[in-house]
Order: structure tokens, then sequence, then C-alpha cells
């Protein structure tokens, strides 16, 4: 779709609501941005609306998967028509930036969010999080014989006895986690003894069901998945309880929702402009108030009240722009998981 740009008719000041030299609103100036949006529909729908409505910049969003759209824009180019890209994990994020396709983003957004929630590159920042956890049926499981570590699911006693995703982006963003802290051979000695002994579901959701259902023990999934189950009908996830690996294990990843401009884009002003909201205070409210459950990681952001902190999860530390989406396919393939 080819995106028709109008001049602004006055100097607007981003991040000031939008209000030119001349008093007149931005409403009067706006133009439309393209967002290829991996991240929740019902999440960045919320974000378009607001910004919308605070600055009358339309967006139009265009929905799919992390690796798919990542994928896109690599194929694209710079003919590409998006102007933002929003992911639910960074890897995708990492395969764009890879090959130049990012803008730099402005300094006051990047002020806006810690430096481990923000490419080491200034190519794109980070706009929630979500924390690995193990899911596990309480009637079948204590918190005494819960595993310690996700490493310790290789084990023989955990065979035929855990599940997981592993055809889904969020999946193999944490096991592009656990390739950087703790290596190639790790790793694929994991992914080899998850084949042996893991149950595959397809989807985060599906996997929970299973664990409710006394199908599998447990299961490594994402938190908001509980969450979200919980603040409905919780009819999948009544049996369920979840345990934060902590002590900076790889089970402890926190993985991290970015947001980029493309440095192709026709609108960079508005498409800056889009991105400093999300990652400030008006999109991090949306997190904390909505459904979402995601966590809010801009600076001195409240995440929804029912989550565990962020300074409770003792999350490894790990470099988001080194996650390397490319050898974690290769690995998972190599123990033939995709």
């Amino acid at each position: 779709m080819q995106i028709i740009s109008r001049l602004f008719a006055g100097a607007v000041t981003l991040g000031a609501a939008f209000i030119s030299t001349s008093g007149a609103s931005s409403a009067q100036e706006s133009d439309e941005i393209v967002v290829y949006n991996a991240q929740h529909e019902s999440l960045t729908q919320a974000w378009a609306d607001g910004f919308t409505k605070d600055t009358g910049i339309k967006v139009t969003l265009r929905n799919g998967g992390d690796t798919e759209l990542g994928n896109q824009l690599v194929e694209e180019g710079a003919a590409s028509p998006a102007d933002v890209f929003l992911t639910e994990n960074s890897p995708a994020m990492a395969l764009v930036d890879g090959v130049g396709l990012f803008a730099s983003v402005n300094p006051d957004t990047l002020a806006q969010v810690p430096e481990n929630f923000r490419s080491a590159t200034g190519h794109w920042v980070g706009i929630a999080a979500r924390s690995t956890v193990f899911a596990y049926n309480k009637q079948r499981l204590t918190e005494e014989q819960l595993p310690k570590s996700i490493l310790d699911l290789a084990g023989a006693n955990w065979k035929g006895r855990w599940a997981a995703s592993p055809s889904g982006a969020d999946f193999q963003a944490i096991v592009g986690a656990m390739l950087v802290l703790k290596g190639e051979d790790v790793t694929a000695s994991w992914l080899k003894a998850m084949k042996d002994g893991a149950v595959a579901y397809r989807g985060n959701g599906a996997a929970m069901k299973g664990v409710n259902a006394g199908e599998v023990d447990g299961a490594i999934i994402y938190h908001y998945y509980y969450f979200g189950d919980q603040a409905k009908t919780g009819e999948n996830s009544k049996n369920i309880a979840l345990h934060y690996f902590r002590g900076q294990d790889p089970g402890a990843f926190l993985s991290t929702s970015g947001g980029g401009v493309l440095a192709s884009s026709k609108h960079q002003q508005q498409a800056q402009a889009f991105l400093k909201w999300i990652a400030g205070p008006a999109g991090q409210a949306v997190l904390r108030d909505g459904t979402s459950f995601e966590y809010a990681v801009g600076t001195g952001a409240d995440s929804n009240s029912k989550l565990v902190p962020i300074a409770e999860l003792q999350i490894p530390t790990v470099d988001s722009s080194k996650l390397n989406s490319w050898k974690v396919t290769e690995l998972m393939t190599a123990a033939g998981l995709l």
C-alpha cells in the first residue's frame, strides 16, 4: 500500500503532546504510519488507539508472527511499506537489525528505557517483557519436586513429564538465551534431551492446558498465559501454579519485546513519535492497567499488580542483540525439534 505523505503545517514537538509552534493541534497535521506487528493484536491496538487519540496520527497494523514478519522485512529490504516493527521477542529484532534495516532510535526514546531492555546498537528499544516460567500441576507436583534449573529437565527423571511448544518464537527466544548463557555444547545437549524426553504442543496455551488436564506434570511457557486465563474463567489454569527458576538461571530469562523504526520509512518523524509514545508513560500504563499481563519495562513504570515484580525474578543478564535466531533454528533442527 502506498502511503501519501503530507507536510506538517508547523513544527511539531515530538514527545510534548505534538503541538505545533502555531498552537494548532497535530490532529490537523497528522499522517499515517504502517506497523508490522508481531505483538499481541489487542495490546498493539490499544497502543495504536491511545497514540492516535493523543496525536491524531493514524496507525495501520499488519499483524503476523515474529519470524514471519522479520523474514518478510529482510526480503522486502528498503522497498518495505513498513514504518515500524514491533515484536513479541527480541530475536526477530536482532534479525532485522543484523541486516541494517533499522534507523537509530531517538535518544530521548532510548532514555525512557533501562539499558538492559534495549539494543546495545541503539536501533531498537524494549516495549514490554515476559518471564519464562515452569507451569506445573499442583495435584501432581509439590514445590520440593520442582526442577531447580531449566537444565534439570534434561534428566531421565523428567522424561515424558514436561512439555513446551518448540515451534513457537517464544520458546526459541528462551533457547537463544540459553545459547548466550551456556554455550552451544550445553544447549545442543539439552535440546537433544528435550527431543527424547519432552512432549511437544503447538502453542503455549495448548501446553498450559495439557498441564492443567494432567497430561504432563509441567511445561515451559511465558507467565502471562496463566494470568490471562486466571483473569477470565480460569478453566485452563485452575490446577496450575507457576515456578520461577530465579538465581540467574537460563530458565529465569525475561524476554524483551522490541520496537524499531525502519530506515526506509518515509515517515520518520511520526514513526519515531509512535515508538516514543509506546516506550513512555502512556504506553507503559497500557501494560499496567490492561489485560495483556506483560511486564512494563520503562524506567519507573509499574507493571500489573498481579505480577511478581521484575526485581524479584533474579533474571540472568542477556544482551538481547546477541540472540541468534539463525543458530537457534539450526540447533533445534539438528535436534529434530523443528
